[in-house]
């Protein structure tokens, strides 16, 4: 659980390291969007800070479909199957939290 938990949190934390490193460097791209040649760095960097926005926020669906989970949890009587049940729900949490990138920047079209 431990080994599940620092994924977890390393996810979180660099998909937020990743939207100030991406918010950061927005002044280049922005400045060529209007140049002919160049328009498309601007629009490809606009795709792909919105798939960052949208990731966020399935991550925040994501935890809140988790903490609904395992607020369910506490009323089983069996003790083992809960704790089964949990990691099982832990798993399960952060293989979506790994597919929501590639998710947000397919919806998106971002590269």
């Amino acid at each position: 659980m431990w080994a599940l938990t620092i994924c977890i949190f390393i996810v979180i934390y660099g998909r937020m390291l990743e939207i100030y490193l991406v918010t950061s460097v927005a002044p280049v791209p922005m400045a060529a969007m209007m140049g002919r040649e160049w328009g498309g760095m601007g629009q490809n960097y606009l795709r792909s800070l919105m798939a960052l926005g949208f990731q966020a926020f399935l991550i925040m669906v994501c935890v809140a479909i988790y903490a609904v989970l395992v607020q369910n949890i506490a009323t089983d009587e069996d003790t083992i199957a809960a704790i089964w049940s949990c990691v099982g729900y832990t798993v399960l949490l952060c293989l979506t939290l790994f597919k929501s990138g590639s998710m947000a920047k397919a919806i998106f079209q971002a590269h």
